[in-house]
Order: structure tokens, then C-alpha cells, then sequence
């Protein structure tokens, strides 16, 4: 079975996925892969294209949102080390995991993830009139920053470091395995666990995920599995719905980009139990 759409609905596919996955900091693999496998293609192609769409995605959104201020490099540069590592732990896994098993695996992970993030009510981080005059952005040599809501600027910290490393790891194996980008676990992990703004989660999440996606993608060239073709057209699509999911998401409130998380994280357990 490895029945994949035209290299129109690809492209098309892989724009829509990418900008909603960016709204929400998840990635558009995530969605993109079960949606593949329901229309025939074969799992193992799927995977790598999914990787494929989160690299296009991750590279097109990446401009805005660091004008914007909104990316912690150091945070997901130190996140990365854990996920890469079990991204591609997770790629060579591949084949030994059944496919079944792993998908009703991340169907209850994204359940849970989306209850935890709609049971918070109001804004965690608030502006403070002492940052006023900041330029948004991440503090040097911290993981600490601030970024701007509205006309105000909004101070943060990140904690449960260890907790949020261990975590990473996790949700890079499971990026590896499924080809999914992991983004569906890191951006949760980063707003509820290590308390940073989901704004800031998110838009990290989204640049720091080619990083994630490139470990595992070199696994899966060595092993044979990337269609190039469909590739081809899942990247351009992905590049696109990057550049427009950026836009989207720079004019989002927080409140907003928590429920329109938590919103796509329920459709996702739901589409991967389906898939399992």
C-alpha cells in the first residue's frame, strides 16, 4: 500500500497542515501523516514526508518570529540536545514499533496534553511596567526573556529544566518513530511544565523543530524511505503554510493560541486513534 495523492493535493495537504500546525506551535506533520496514511500511503513513506513538511514549515516561519522576539534560542538549542537524540533513537526504532500501538500512544499524549492546557484559566505571565522600555527577546545567558502583548512587555522565566529535558527526549523518539515532528509534546511541555508563555513555547517549538526533523530525516534517506518526488511537494506546501501560519499567529492572543492548541491537540488524539 503506498497510494499518495497527486503532487496538487500534496502541495496543497502540506500548506494547510503547515499553517494550522504552526498556529499552534504542534507542527502540520502531525496532522499531515495520519491524513496521508487514512487516503493509502504506506506508513513508512509517510514518516519522511511528514519530517519533510516540519523542516519546510520550521524554515518558512522562522523570519517573522524572530523579528517578533518570540524565540528563545538558547531554551530550544538546550531542549534540542535531549529531542535530537531521541529523534533519531526513534528512527532507527522505526520498524520494530507497531504501528497501532505507537498511534494510540500519542492519540492519549495529545488528549492529555490539550486537557492540561484548557484547564488553566487567564495569563500566567503579565506585563511589568519595569521592562517597558525592552526590546523583546530573550535575555543572554539565561532562560529568561520577554515578549510583547500588545503595547506592554511580558517578563518570563523558564523552570523545571531537568523535567523539561527529560520530556524532550520523549518527544523526540516519538518524532523518530512517527514521523510527527514532536512539536504536539514540546510545545505543552514548554507551557505547562517549564511555565513559559505559549506564544514563546510555540514559536520555539516551531524554530527549533528542522533541528528535530533533520536528525531522523537522515535516518530514513540512509534506510531508503523518502519518496523525493512527493517531497518535493510537500516541502513547497509546507514552505508556504509556514510563511501564513507565522502571520497568523504574531496577531493571536495568548488565551486564543492556548484554546486553539488545545483545539487541534484533541483533533489530533482523535485522527490518531482513528489511524490506530
Amino acid at each position: 500500500m503506498n497510494d499518495l495523492p497527486p503532487d496538487a493535493a500534496l502541495v496543497a495537504l502540506s500548506l494547510a497542515t503547515a499553517l494550522v500546525g504552526t498556529l499552534g506551535g504542534v507542527g502540520g506533520a502531525i496532522i499531515l501523516v495520519p491524513v496521508l496514511i487514512l487516503l493509502g500511503a504506506d506508513p513508512r513513506i509517510a514518516a519522511p514526508l511528514g519530517i519533510l513538511s516540519v523542516a519546510a514549515g520550521s524554515l518558512a516561519a522562522a523570519p517573522r518570529q524572530l523579528r517578533e522576539g518570540v524565540v528563545h534560542h538558547r531554551l530550544g538549542v538546550t531542549l534540542e540536545i535531549t529531542a535530537s537524540a531521541g529523534a533519531i533513537l526513534g528512527a532507527v526504532l522505526g520498524d520494530v514499533v507497531p504501528g497501532s500501538v505507537l498511534s494510540r500512544f500519542l492519540a492519549a499524549v495529545a488528549i492529555v496534553s490539550a486537557v492540561a492546557g484548557a484547564r488553566r484559566k487567564g495569563i500566567r505571565n503579565r506585563p511589568d511596567v519595569t521592562f517597558a522600555e525592552e526590546a523583546p527577546g530573550e535575555w543572554p545567558g539565561t532562560l529568561g526573556g520577554s515578549y510583547r502583548l500588545g503595547e506592554e512587555i511580558v517578563p518570563y522565566q523558564a523552570r523545571n529544566v531537568p523535567l523539561g529535558l527529560a520530556a524532550m527526549s520523549g518527544a523526540g523518539l516519538v518524532a523518530g518513530l512517527a514521523g510527527v515532528g514532536g512539536g504536539f509534546i514540546k510545545t505543552p511541555v514548554m507551557s505547562e511544565v517549564m511555565k513559559v508563555p505559549v506564544k514563546v513555547a510555540s514559536a520555539t517549538t516551531t524554530f527549533t523543530a528542522g533541528i528535530t526533523s533533520s536528525a531522523s530525516l537522515l535516518v530514513f534517506a540512509g534506510q531508503g524511505r523518502v519518496d523525493y518526488r512527493a517531497g518535493a511537494a510537500v516541502v513547497a506546501g509546507g514552505l508556504v503554510g509556514g510563511v501564513l501560519g507565522a502571520a497568523v499567529q504574531a496577531r493571536l492572543d495568548p488565551q486564543v493560541a492556548r484554546k486553539v492548541l488545545s483545539a487541534l491537540l484533541v483533533f489530533i488524539g482523535v485522527l490518531l486513534a482513528v489511524r490506530g
